[in-house]
């Protein structure tokens, strides 16, 4: 506070270490003068009060550096002029005091009164300045004064400038007088640039506004111009030329044109001005060269250049301006840009919305230049939270509206030429989350009934109802169907659709669930069928019987001649006891097929009219014989985790025990888990389109073949920038330690024994793949192969007392855990027979030894001729032995079975070097352990994040331990339909690849040459080429119009003279065969919207012409399969997959790791040491310890890589410090004996898990 001082004058950077001072009051002194740059330094200052003092003047600069002052005070004073631009650097300035001064108004303060004038527009900036001067406007504001009342006049030109000829080194006077108040500036122009007469002595600006050059030189030549000016404007004289006479001299030009641009509908001058003697004729043709529009819109002006009145879009261009004399001619071109100003394209719309849902605004314009769409709401800026975003294409997007959303908002087109607005409405409604009218009621109801449970529910949007039965989703069956008003109805009860059911009613909003417990009585009254259990059984039991033994004969007496044969055998369970599970499961159902039958052959009303009704066909107590009859109840075992020293520690090689509360969860040879209900035509066990007799309802499915040639098959391959063909192959690694669908045991019909390859029939067990009249492929075939998977009994119940028909289940022949059962099997059985046992050193089998490593091949598998041998004359070496018998399927899974058998003895030997004392138990068992927890740390932490995307990754969620409630089985729609999202990402060619990385000698190999085909291991470079083009080579990129790849669709199992297999046509038909449900089922089950039309897929599929596909295909919504609406899903950004997709993955994934007691994180699983070098896991270590000769390759070989500048040497690749293995005790001779583990291995662990055939007590 510097006021009430005597202060008289404030001298340069009086403040200048005061940078965060904010107020400065200096008024009530006796200043007379502010020195330039007084307040310097003072970038913080807000305040400035200078009021009261005796300022008569201002410099310029008094005010140049206070970008923060806010008030500004300067009345009374005795200040009468302020220079222009005193005040023009004061951004912030919210306001201004100069009022009670002397100041003159006269047209010197012409730019103040515009400038407050401003100010009040604006509204922004408070001012206050009153003239003092002349008597007339005394008191008067500044900013209510006119120019006319100030008496500015603009300037006038009295006397003109003229051409002049002259010759060198003599004196030129151009004459220019003007008029105006105040008096006009002159100001003289040569070729448009401002004359300096500080630059030159020669030339003079006399008094009355004449030019004078003296001692004129070549430079002088050209084109001059007078301008006067004043505070009131300007104005210019005509252009006049200043021409040498003389000596002969080529054309010059003195002004050439620029480019301009030019709104439309204005005018425009092209200036061109020449110098040249004789003095050169200018002429004007467009850029082609072509003369010049006959439109008396062009004209040429005197001085040369080019004027177009009312300028159109065809005048855009180039134009080119020539002179010529008689010494040459020159040319000078100019381009006319013609802008528009904005207009509007697409214009939104008002739009009203329901609260937490998201809305567009679509919005474009055009103009030139293009304009830029902004978005304001209620003139304001838009809000800063995230919800409120403008997309690339001008949409306002607005993402879950909330109530005070509701309002007007403006879209904006701006460009250099001008602003357009649009204003459009959004009215919020509030959300009404469901509520109940009619909660279901518990029932009581009897065997065979049909009943209808009511549930009615109200909300905003209108809430879409599930069922769920025991956690899982009841979708639409010949068992089941959901009304529209929620109702849910079942046919022919039975003791298995007895249970708790819970109605489920959800809009985008919530959801709210309400329970009902339905019970089934069992009557003593006898059934229609009860009279022809027997008879039927015996026909069931010969009619299956006969069908295995003349399919195993046909399959292992000769080797494969068609596809199907190789499909047949490929497929075909080679264990006792999966082959007597599948056998009983067929024969239950095949009993009651022909029960059905007998009692149809005594009505008089065809039952396929009423349905198929199987509890009201057998009494309870005949199913439960037919059970124990057919093989059912023999077959289910009874695991024994009793072991609990093994258990603790140890996996069984079953998946039996993982969990201890429920034993058989997640083991081998046990029925497929399921979210949703099955979708079976007759509820029971038909696939949907298994006859035509479905209900006339619903449209009929189009041929599965169809669907592959209209929308998946493709030629055209887009690779993958990104990822390599490893991302594929470790895929199929992984999928064949988790599920392989045991397949049928018979290839012929149990009806009369038929082959199924010879007859296009569904009779059981086949169900052929129809071939289109107008396929473009096949055209000497009805139909293709294909058999239905064998049936588990009773869907996988347990109880000895099966007295209800269940829905068909499928068994998974593997164990779900992600455990290397791909390398040691999933049954005891399967193990010994990898085992070497002839040594104590844990090891696997081993096959030939590779000369130039020493390292081994794979085993030869021993038996019958196989897939692999289906020509003796190409294909003489046997298939190999593996932990999955489909290691033969293609030469690039093979590698990858080969690298991990060698891990494994790798990582054996290893620990026997450590640990001496160890027995070869032990060191199996520990060697499989770590094997097993590499795969789980590759897969969830290197391989799913590359599919998933950190959105998917972020579903999946953090591992927090070890649920023993958590089911690790394989879900049926996961193994059927979604994880084959694989397909999609194969190449039609496996790449071969040298030390070099590039093409072996006998080339890269189509896909359809690498089925089953291990001779070329042998004879064609061994792993390494194949390892290098998975990881060397990028992958096949997932795009919704090229899907699988020709090699799969038209050549799979190629064989000469046959008719080549459709993958994709398999993967439609096996989800129908295992009733997976229709894909609408699976959005509802992923919270997605319900799809009633096609266009309500917009948001997932986003090709119209997909969609288009799909409804010329499907023809509703409600029937488009699972495997080929995943596939055609647009993926998420960031991921290999769509939205639904992305839901059953991580749901999948989620219940492997978190259902796993064995999981490699689970606390007490591997020591804090330990689990530090399992995460040191990759596959580019397994590649470099485990290939022959590799020592070059990226440290992520799922990433794409150049050679060499990509990739690393081995050495620098993280390796497993086995060292922590190393036991540490004082008597390792019993430690590491693996029967001081558990005395009772040998003998007890059996009757725990495995085949009952070997349990000591049988």
């Amino acid at each position: 506070l510097l006021n009430n001082n005597q202060i008289k004058q404030i001298v340069r950077r009086s403040f200048e270490d005061l940078e965060n001072l904010k107020y400065l009051y200096l008024y009530k002194n006796e200043i007379q003068s502010i020195q330039q740059h007084a307040f310097h330094g003072l970038r913080s200052l807000e305040q400035l009060y200078l009021h009261f003092n005796n300022l008569e003047s201002l410099e310029l600069e008094t005010f140049s550096d206070l970008p923060k002052l806010e008030r500004l005070f300067l009345h009374n004073n005795k200040i009468s002029r302020i220079h222009p631009g005193t005040f023009s650097q004061l951004e912030s300035l919210k306001r201004l005091r100069l009022d009670s001064n002397a100041l003159l108004c006269d047209c010197d303060l012409l730019w103040l009164a515009e400038l407050l004038q401003r100010y009040s527009e604006q509204g922004s900036i408070q001012s206050a300045a009153t003239c003092e001067a002349p008597r007339e406007l005394r008191g008067r504001s500044i900013a209510t004064v006119t120019a006319r009342e100030l008496n500015c006049e603009r300037p006038r030109i009295t006397s003109e400038p003229h051409d002049v000829d002259v010759l060198l080194g003599n004196t030129v006077y151009f004459t220019c007088r003007a008029e105006g108040n105040p008096k006009p500036a002159i100001i003289w122009l040569h070729n448009n640039n401002k004359i300096d007469m500080k630059d030159d002595n020669r030339l003079n600006l006399l008094q009355d506004g004449t030019l004078m050059i003296q001692n004129t030189k070549e430079s002088d030549k050209g084109v001059y111009q007078c301008m006067a000016k004043n505070i009131a404007g300007e104005v210019k004289t005509q252009e006049v030329v200043l021409r040498y006479s003389g000596t002969p001299s080529k054309p010059t030009f003195v002004i050439q044109p620029q480019n301009t641009e030019v709104l439309i509908g204005e005018s425009v001058t092209l200036e061109c001005g020449v110098s040249g003697h004789p003095h050169p004729r200018i002429s004007w043709t467009l850029g082609t060269g072509s003369p010049l529009p006959q439109d008396s819109r062009f004209t040429i002006t005197s001085s040369g250049g080019l004027f177009i009145q009312n300028v159109t879009f065809s005048d855009q261009g180039q134009y080119n301006c020539n002179a010529s004399n008689s010494e040459g001619s020159i040319q000078a071109t100019a381009r006319i840009i013609v802008q528009d100003s904005p207009r509007f394209l697409i214009i939104p719309t008002d739009q009203t919305v329901t609260e937490g849902q998201s809305v567009d605004f679509p919005c474009s314009a055009e103009g030139h230049p293009p304009p830029v769409i902004t978005w304001t709401r209620a003139g304001g800026p838009l809000p800063s939270d995230r919800r409120h975003s403008v997309l690339s294409t001008g949409t306002l997007r607005v993402g879950r509206v909330a109530l005070h959303d509701h309002g007007q908002y403006e879209c904006h087109a701006i460009s250099a030429i001008g602003v357009r607005s649009l204003p459009v409405q959004l009215s919020v409604t509030p959300r009404v989350i469901p509520v109940f009218l009619h909660p279901p009621q518990d029932l009581v109801a009897e065997t065979g009934q049909d009943v209808s449970i009511s549930c009615a529910a109200q909300g905003d949007p209108r809430p879409t109802i599930t069922w769920v039965k025991e956690g899982i989703q009841i979708t639409e069956s010949g068992k089941f169907h959901i009304s529209q008003d929620g109702t849910l109805s079942i046919q022919d009860l039975g003791v298995a659709d007895q249970g708790r059911y819970e109605c489920i009613a959800r809009n985008p909003f919530g959801f709210t669930s309400s329970a009902m417990q339905l019970t089934i009585t069992a009557t003593d009254v006898g059934r229609s069928g009860d009279t022809f259990v027997a008879t039927s059984l015996r026909e069931a039991i010969s009619s299956v019987d006969h069908a295995i033994n003349s399919t195993r004969t046909e399959l292992f007496s000769r080797r494969p001649k068609t596809p199907n044969d190789l499909l047949a055998l490929f497929r075909y369970p080679r264990d006792p006891y999966t082959i007597e599970t599948a056998r009983a499961g067929e024969i239950f159902e095949r009993t009651l097929q022909l029960i059905q039958e007998h009692v149809q052959q005594g009505l008089i009303v065809d039952m396929n009219v009423t349905g198929y009704r199987y509890n009201d066909l057998v009494s309870p107590h005949y199913l439960t014989m037919i059970a124990n009859l057919s093989g059912c109840s023999a077959h289910r075992r009874t695991p024994n985790c009793s072991d609990i020293c093994f258990h603790k520690k140890y996996r069984t090689h079953d998946g039996s025990c993982n969990n201890l509360q429920h034993p058989m969860w997640g083991a081998s040879l046990t029925a497929f888990q399921r979210l949703l209900k099955p979708a079976y035509q007759n509820g029971f066990n038909l696939p949907r389109g298994f006859s035509l007799a479905e209900d006339a309802r619903d449209l009929p499915l189009p041929l599965p073949r169809l669907v592959s040639t209209a929308m998946i098959g493709t030629e055209t391959i887009t690779p993958d920038d990104q990822f390599t063909h490893m991302l594929m192959q470790w895929g199929q690694f992984l999928d064949h330690d988790m599920d392989q669908t045991v397949a049928a045991i018979s290839m012929s019909r149990f009806s009369d024994g038929a082959p199924c390859s010879e007859v296009c029939s569904n009779d059981p067990p086949c169900f052929s793949i129809t071939v289109p009249a107008n396929d473009p492929r096949v055209r000497n075939g009805r139909c293709m192969f294909f058999v239905r998977s064998s049936p588990v009994c009773g869907s996988g119940m347990t109880s000895l007392l099966m007295n209800s028909v269940y829905a068909r289940e499928q068994i998974n022949h593997l164990t779900s855990y992600i455990d290397a059962s791909n390398v040691y099997g999933s049954t005891e059985q399967e193990s010994r027979e990898l085992r070497d046992l002839s040594s104590q050193k844990g090891l696997l089998k081993r096959g030939q030894v590779v000369p130039s490593s020493g390292k081994h091949l794979l085993p030869f598998a021993v038996g019958p001729p196989t897939e692999c041998m289906r020509d003796e004359n190409e294909s003489p070496v046997p298939c190999f032995l593996a932990g999955d018998h489909r290691a033969n399927e293609q030469l690039g899974l093979t590698a990858m079975h080969t690298l991990w058998f060698r891990e494994h003895n790798r990582v054996a030997t290893e620990l026997a070097a450590l640990n001496p004392h160890w027995d070869g138990d032990l060191l199996y068992h520990e060697a499989r352990k770590i094997v097993g927890a590499q795969m789980q740390h590759i897969t969830y932490a290197q391989w799913l994040p590359k599919v998933l995307g950190e959105a998917g990754m972020k579903m999946l969620g953090e591992y927090k331990g070890y649920n023993p409630n958590v089911n690790a089985g394989i879900l049926n729609a996961f193994a059927t339909a979604a994880f084959r999202f694989g397909h999609t990402l194969i190449n039609p060619f496996l790449y071969r690849l040298n030390e070099t990385f590039q093409p072996i000698r006998q080339g890269h190999i189509p896909l359809h040459k690498a089925f089953f085909s291990p001779f070329r291991i042998m004879q064609e470079g061994g792993i390494d080429p194949l390892l290098r083009g998975l990881f060397g080579v990028p992958g096949k990129m997932r795009v919704p119009s090229e899907l699988l790849n020709m090699e799969l669709t038209e050549k799979l199992f190629s064989m000469a003279h046959s008719v080549s297999l459709d993958l994709a046509a398999i993967n439609i038909q096996r989800g129908r065969d295992h009733g997976i449900p229709p894909y609408n089922d699976f959005r509802v089950f992923c919270n997605l919207s319900s799809a009633q039309e096609f266009e309500d897929l917009r948001n997932e599929i986003k090709n119209l012409e997909i969609r288009e596909k799909l409804r010329s295909l499907y023809g509703t919504t409600k029937n488009i399969d699972l495997f080929p609406a995943l596939m055609v899903e647009d993926l998420v950004p960031g991921t290999r997959v769509g939205p639904t997709l992305m839901c059953l993955l991580t749901t999948q994934f989620r219940r492997l790791r978190d259902g796993d007691r064995f999981w490699y994180e689970n606390p007490g699983v591997f020591t804090p040491a330990q689990l530090t070098q399992i995460r040191q896991a990759s596959l580019a270590r397994v590649i470099c310890d485990n290939s022959d000769h590799i020592q070059q390759l990226q440290r992520d070989v799922f990433q794409v890589a150049s050679y060499l500048q990509g990739m690393v040497s081995c050495e620098e690749i993280p390796a497993l410090d086995l060292r922590l293995w190393q036991d540490c005790c004082e008597d390792c001779r019993t430690r590491g004996q693996f029967r001081a583990l558990s005395q009772r291995f040998r003998s007890k662990r059996s009757s725990g898990f495995s085949y009952p055939e070997e349990n000591p007590a049988k």
